[in-house]
């Protein structure tokens, strides 16, 4: 299979390796786990903007939405907690599981933990369906968050060890490009069922509905090979060269094979990954797993995913046209998603974040000023024509793409490929327990900063997407091209990074291999 789109880049070793139907079909399947994240994402906004669940579930919530006429303060006609936990409560569970699949997948495998990631995901789509109260609910969105930690935590990784590393960028970010998937199905079920179906049924069903995106990934799992980093980790030293060499479609991958084993062979001297990994020498990525997903959620792109059916009604739009402009937005996150895949092993890391960053802050700024203009401080609009809310719809997607292509997909390609095998389980836990931790977070309390800091909010977002741009271009080496296991070498001739390496690391990064190759 060519590479076209899917461009080789150069740096460091290189290794032999084709892009070939086995690799990519192995890794479209894996990446599938991005479903259930995406699904979530996008059903838990547009259910908590039917009418018919509010007065089911949170019959105050509905009760303060119906009583606000358009002179009363828009901004906090959806403040309340008790709702926002409903959605929150998720990546509270999934930063728990992330912790424990870090072990899972060090111990047992990157593809045990993918399967059990779809079982937990399957399990509370069930439970959530049949809900009678909002104990149930808090129940099942605990079992979604279950599974979505442990998919977050296992499918990056398995993508960044399976794919040759020529195409890591490209092939890590279908993870990123089936959250988008995911999203703009639940959108669509959401105006569906809202419009064609309505009562109880219509809520039943896009919960109930999560099940097919746990199932898919289950199911796809258990046809899926482990990886051969993760086969070597777990003393399978002949089925891990069989399946490079299946995965590589070359006759020759010694000099790879020799390399992973080398590495698994240094991790198995780390008995405490935990503490190892806050070693001076792991420092540089460390900042990056932390400061990454860190950045990804403000810059707000969440809030825009999970609320947008409310912040729509909140600007104006009816309940079924708040489900279609949150469509909208979807269909473009996902579309502008295939950018970032055609680009990233061209273009790199660096310029997707710093283009990305410069496009969001754009729209955000126009964003801000438009609801500034016509809300003010009171959050009384007046009437709100169809050119305004079309005009803001339309920056917003604008903004949605910006994220699409550079902090969305980025966020989880540069975390799972800048860590030395000893301590990748454990960083690929913290990228997700910081990334569920703004997640939960933001989800949290932003119906009431909305209430509270009126259009300011989205102030407080573009200033924070001015101070990750400047991280990233001060700091962020570029990975593109770079094998997994050699990734050290990149920061360690970082101007500002090469000072946590000493001379014994140095030393240790350029000594050959033992010749192992024909174990």
């Amino acid at each position: 299979m060519a590479g076209g789109a899917f461009a080789p880049t150069s740096g460091g070793k290189e290794y032999p390796g084709k892009f070939t139907f086995r690799v990519f079909f192995t890794c479209l399947f894996a990446a599938t786990g991005g479903l259930i994240f995406g699904y979530d994402l996008g059903i838990s906004g547009g259910v908590t903007s039917m009418d018919v669940f509010l007065k089911d579930f949170f019959p105050d919530v509905y009760q303060k939405e119906s009583s606000v006429k358009p002179s009363d303060d828009q901004y906090c006609k959806f403040d309340s907690q008790i709702l926002t936990l409903f959605t929150s409560s998720l990546y509270l569970a999934a930063l728990v599981s992330s912790i424990g699949a870090s072990m899972a997948t060090r111990t047992y495998g990157r593809r045990p933990t993918m399967m059990t990631s779809g079982l937990l995901f399957a399990a509370g789509a069930i439970v959530n369906g049949l809900a009678k109260n909002v104990v149930m609910l808090i129940v099942g969105r605990l079992l979604l968050g279950f599974g979505i930690g442990c998919a977050n935590q296992s499918v990056p990784i398995y993508l960044s060890e399976v794919a040759p590393y020529k195409y890591r960028g490209a092939l890590n970010m279908m993870f990123q490009l089936f959250i988008t998937i995911g999203i703009l199905i639940a959108n669509s079920l959401n105006y569906a069922f809202a419009r064609l179906i309505g009562g109880d049924m219509a809520w039943r069903l896009s919960l109930g509905g999560a099940i097919v995106p746990g199932l898919i990934i289950l199911l796809g799992s258990c046809f899926l090979p482990d990886t051969p980093n993760s086969e070597i980790e777990r003393g399978n030293y002949e089925r891990a060269k069989d399946l490079l060499l299946k995965l590589r479609d070359v006759d020759n991958v010694d000099e790879e094979f020799n390399d992973l084993v080398e590495a698994s062979e240094k991790a198995k001297l780390v008995k405490h990954a935990w503490l190892n990994i806050f070693k001076r020498k792991y420092r540089p990525q460390l900042v990056f797993a932390f400061c990454i997903p860190m950045f990804q959620q403000l810059t707000g792109m969440n809030v825009i995913v999970f609320y947008a059916p409310v912040l729509f009604k909140t600007i104006g739009f009816g309940s079924n046209a708040s489900l279609l402009s949150s469509l909208i937005t979807g269909f473009v996150n996902m579309v502008a998603t295939f950018v970032s895949i055609f680009t990233v092993d061209k273009l790199g890391r660096r310029k997707l974040f710093l283009m990305g960053g410069t496009q969001m802050l754009i729209c955000q700024a126009v964003i801000t000023i438009a609801i500034a203009m016509k809300f003010g401080v009171s959050g009384n609009p007046g009437v709100i024509s169809g050119t305004y809310a079309g005009a803001v719809v339309a920056f917003i997607c604008v903004y949605v793409a910006g994220f699409a292509w550079s902090w969305g997909p980025l966020g989880w390609l540069v975390p799972s490929e800048i860590f030395p095998l000893e301590v990748r389980s454990a960083a690929q836990s913290i990228n997700v327990s910081v990334n569920m931790i703004f997640t939960f977070v933001i989800a949290q309390i932003f119906t009431t900063m909305l209430c509270h800091l009126k259009f300011g909010l989205f102030i407080c977002f573009a200033v924070c997407v001015v101070i990750m741009s400047i991280f990233i271009y001060k700091l962020l080496p570029e990975t593109k091209g770079v094998p997994i296991e050699e990734m050290t070498i990149v920061w360690r001739n970082h101007p500002h990074w090469s000072k946590y390496f000493d001379e014994d690391d140095a030393k240790l990064e350029t000594s050959k291999p033992k010749d192992i190759a024909s174990a």
